[in-house]
């Protein structure tokens, strides 16, 4: 009776069933690098947006508590002409 160690036992890289580094295909290199470049524009979108809004929160003026500060509008509007 042999033990488990002997020499008719397959090697270790025999039974892993990973692909070698050269089979890679390049089709999935490609959807890997786009959508960590999408990631990166989604957070770089979401982190400006965030910065933005502190930004101009920071920045207000007293007259910013009114409804319609900051809106632009035509000067004869509402005057009855």
């Amino acid at each position: 009776m042999k033990s488990a160690g002997t020499e008719d036992s397959a090697p270790v890289s025999n039974v892993l069933p990973f692909p070698a580094p050269e089979e890679e295909s390049t089709f999935i290199k490609t959807v890997g690098w786009i959508s960590a470049g999408l990631g990166a524009v989604a957070l770089g979108l979401f982190l400006g947006r965030e910065l933005r809004q502190r930004y101009k929160f920071t920045r207000r003026t007293p007259y910013d508590f009114y409804s319609h500060s900051g809106d632009e509008q035509d000067v004869d509007f509402g005057l009855g002409t």
